[in-house]
């Protein structure tokens, strides 16, 4: 007899009159503000500027978006292009369906193009937003549970959430993956702001943190789920690319710690003082350069004046002699 357990939206979608409000998309959006806020902070606390983290963020959230998608899509083809499959639906992103390995990726790519424009290092930038990150990812696993997607094995625990009957799907109660994902990632973000503050992590190393803790708690959760999925030597693709990607994380931290130890002073250049710097050189450049100029025609003069007093010492000496 079933107790309790977490029921599950009759539809993921919310409508306003005649707009509708995906469950799934709102979750995302929501992630993604509570990032930025929280980067902001921290970024702050670094010493950053305010604003930076959002201007940072208009290049990284389209590059992760389109990589979480792209990484979904690929892994799971079989889902778009298979017979009796419309391969638009590959476009549907508001159905579900954001691969992380390849939304942290691409979002990396597109923060390192706004850091460069910025004069920021990466590195340093990607410390400050880690634990905001995975905050972002806490809150968007919600939109599974408003897809009714992504859960793992049948169970009667009282936390377990009710699937109803749909496509490819059979009504029942599940683990609800999505909420052991979700609170993983609150744990890993504590982990991340604790480890910063008593180490003093830089030059990325919160950041492998971030990666590697997820890692650890996306392969058991992975090994959970019942979804179709590829599989490599009998385990699921996702849990491999957790076993890897958890590695390098672990060899980056070891490394950088013996190459640069310690944390970076100045995380964001003053502009301002910057140009200063800039302009002040380059005029300082200018007068030396006039200084130069200037010079010339007075060494010429001091030639052309010492000619005639070379010229009447000569005349002087003949006129002894003579």
């Amino acid at each position: 007899m079933e107790f309790a357990y977490i029921p599950s939206p009759s539809s993921g979608v919310v409508h306003l009159g005649p707009l509708p409000l995906r469950g799934y998309a709102f979750c995302i959006i929501l992630g993604v503000f509570v990032a930025v806020w929280y980067g902001n902070k921290r970024w702050i606390a670094r010493g950053g500027k305010a604003g930076t983290v959002a201007d940072i963020s208009v290049w990284a959230v389209p590059f992760g978006l389109v990589g979480g998608r792209l990484y979904h899509v690929i892994t799971d083809y079989q889902l778009y292009f298979s017979d009796g499959k419309n391969w638009v639906d590959a476009f549907k992103i508001w159905e579900g369906g954001l691969g992380i390995w390849g939304a942290i990726a691409f979002g990396a790519v597109g923060a390192w193009i706004g850091c460069r424009r910025r004069g920021i290092p990466l590195p340093a930038y990607a410390d400050a937003i880690a634990p905001a990150i995975v905050l972002a990812q806490a809150i968007g696993r919600w939109g599974n549970w408003f897809n009714q997607e992504l859960y793992g094995k049948a169970t009667d625990l009282p936390w377990a959430v009710e699937i109803s009957d749909g496509v490819n799907r059979e009504g029942g109660t599940y683990h609800p993956t999505f909420l052991y994902e979700s609170l993983w990632c609150v744990g890993v973000a504590l982990l991340v702001v604790w480890a910063d503050r008593r180490f003093k992590l830089g030059h990325g190393r919160a950041f492998a943190l971030y990666v590697a803790a997820y890692c650890v708690g996306r392969s058991w959760i992975e090994y959970m789920r019942v979804d179709e999925a590829h599989h490599v030597l009998g385990l699921r693709l996702n849990v491999w690319t957790a076993i890897i990607v958890f590695v390098l994380a672990v060899v980056y931290i070891v490394i950088s710690a013996r190459i640069r130890p310690g944390r970076e002073e100045i995380v964001e250049p003053d502009r301002e003082t910057l140009g200063k710097d800039a302009k002040a050189k380059t005029e300082d450049g200018d007068a030396e350069v006039e200084l130069k100029k200037g010079d010339e025609p007075e060494t010429a003069g001091a030639g052309a004046d010492a000619a005639p007093d070379a010229e009447s010492s000569s005349d002087t000496a003949a006129a002894k002699n003579a």
